[in-house]
């Protein structure tokens, strides 16, 4: 078949494109072509369809507030964007569209290409977040409270509340956005919703997309699965009796709805430094955490003055046992995974299916996770990891402190499940097959779906 794949970004940004390149890697395993549609940027991969892709935006950057006005519009109906798509679509009339992350830079405008109404090509979504559901994409208000308001699909709720950036004119933007797709059915041309986490599944359905929606968890390339098994590190308490510091590890962009600072003071808690040694929710902790574990950081963002001040404020023994240690990536930040002795997802938002999480399972190195939207999913008490309250300080330092206690014997049989749960629930094999046989395939049947079938 030809797929034709679409992305706003075409270079290695986050995890939406991570799974993007592995998707395309997957399809020409296959034998299928690709062709890929997206937006011009420095940082791109060389591609033969770049002459298609449609000029750079930024909405984020310091730009004119005429040049914001002006280009507001775009945020929600790009000509641009439909009349190169349409010219992709002429020259290379793909059997299948898979969409991914569009909203912005691309916009659904794309689906109003005449070629889609003479073909009727079936369309398939990704959703790496909740824009569907959620204008501020995260299902957080402007309060930074969890929030269901705009699953009555009235997105003005996200003005109401400053949902986006703590902007007013950008909440506005946004839920005009939000309305406009509503009412101008754009949602009703995608065929096949992909959630990546079960979680993620019941509330896209909650929200109105029930019927549509398919639960098929993230997974990893087979490079993925291979460097994950070169740098698990099955020694690791032999390295601890060499004198060799266990950790237990954050790696992602720090920024409040991560819940970086949550781990932080946790870990003050469950080592006993400073401040938080004598304190009410310390009193009654059972125990601490053993004066040779520390906590590493990998990663840069908006928090990281914060994370230092209070690391700071804590005293020479936090700052010596809390290491920031910047942005890696490659094979450099797997091994910092692999010898973890577990890696934390501490978020704050509801969060739906981490790439950090699976890499952290392919390294044989348990979780230590939230009980927020998919994590849960990827963590089996006591086996791939434990479970905390998402913002629970103290929950997540009694976990931290139960998790430095459990024996050589059980934390070999912890990486064990790990390896397992990668092997039966993460092979891009069998992803690929599902996603063939099960949706391009059966989207395909669809009779009038199906140009080839005419």
């Amino acid at each position: 078949m030809r797929i034709l794949l679409v992305n706003k970004y075409f270079y290695r940004k986050g995890g939406a494109e991570t799974y993007f390149f592995a998707l395309a890697e997957g399809l020409r395993a296959l034998g299928h072509e690709v062709a890929f549609f997206s937006m011009q940027h420095p940082n791109n991969e060389s591609s033969y369809w770049s002459k298609y892709f449609v000029s750079e935006k930024d909405y984020v950057g310091d730009i004119s507030a005429f040049k914001k006005v002006q280009e507001a519009s775009t945020l929600i109906y790009s000509f641009e964007a439909r009349r190169k798509f349409e010219a992709l679509l002429e020259e290379f009339k793909p059997d299948v569209i898979h969409m991914n992350n569009v909203h912005r830079q691309l916009t659904l405008s794309i689906l109003d290409a005449p070629y889609l109404k003479k073909h009727h090509v079936p369309v398939v979504y990704t959703a790496h977040d909740y824009i569907l559901l959620c204008p501020a994409y995260t299902m957080v208000n402007g309060r930074g409270e969890v929030c269901d308001a705009c699953l009555d699909r009235r997105f003005m709720h996200a003005t109401k509340n400053v949902c986006v950036k703590g902007s007013r004119a950008k909440s506005l933007l946004a839920s005009v956005e939000a309305e406009f797709l509503k009412y101008h059915y754009s949602y009703d041309k995608i065929d096949a919703i992909i959630a990546p986490s079960e979680f993620m599944k019941s509330k896209l359905d909650e929200g109105g997309y029930a019927g549509r929606t398919i639960a098929m968890q993230n997974f990893l390339t087979d490079s993925q699965m291979a460097m994950g098994a070169r740098v698990a590190n099955t020694h690791k308490f032999d390295d601890a009796q060499a004198g060799v510091r266990p950790y237990v590890l954050f790696f992602g962009r720090l920024s409040q709805e991560k819940g970086i600072l949550t781990l932080v003071k946790a870990f003050l808690q469950a080592a006993g430094l400073e401040r938080y040694a004598n304190s009410d929710a310390a009193a009654g902790h059972k125990g601490f955490l053993p004066d040779t574990w520390d906590l590493h950081i990998v990663g840069d963002g908006p928090e990281r003055e914060a994370i230092e001040r209070l690391v700071a404020s804590a005293g020479p023994q936090a700052v010596s046992r809390i290491r920031l240690l910047g942005y890696r990536t490659g094979e450099d930040l797997q091994r910092e995974v692999g010898n973890a002795r577990f890696t934390v997802l501490s978020s704050e938002w509801r969060e739906n299916m981490p790439y950090s999480g699976l890499e952290s399972l392919a390294a044989q190195t348990p979780i230590i996770g939230a009980r927020i939207g998919g994590i849960p999913e990827l963590v089996e008490e006591g086996r791939t990891g434990f479970t905390f309250e998402s913002g629970n300080v103290s929950d997540l330092s009694e976990t931290l402190v139960k998790a430095s206690h459990v024996s050589e014997i059980d934390y070999r049989d912890m990486q064990q499940a790990c390896g397992k749960y990668v092997s039966d629930r993460c092979r891009q094999d069998i992803y690929m097959e599902r996603l063939n046989d099960a949706i391009y395939a059966d989207l395909l049947k669809g009779g009038s779906m199906n140009r080839g079938l005419k």
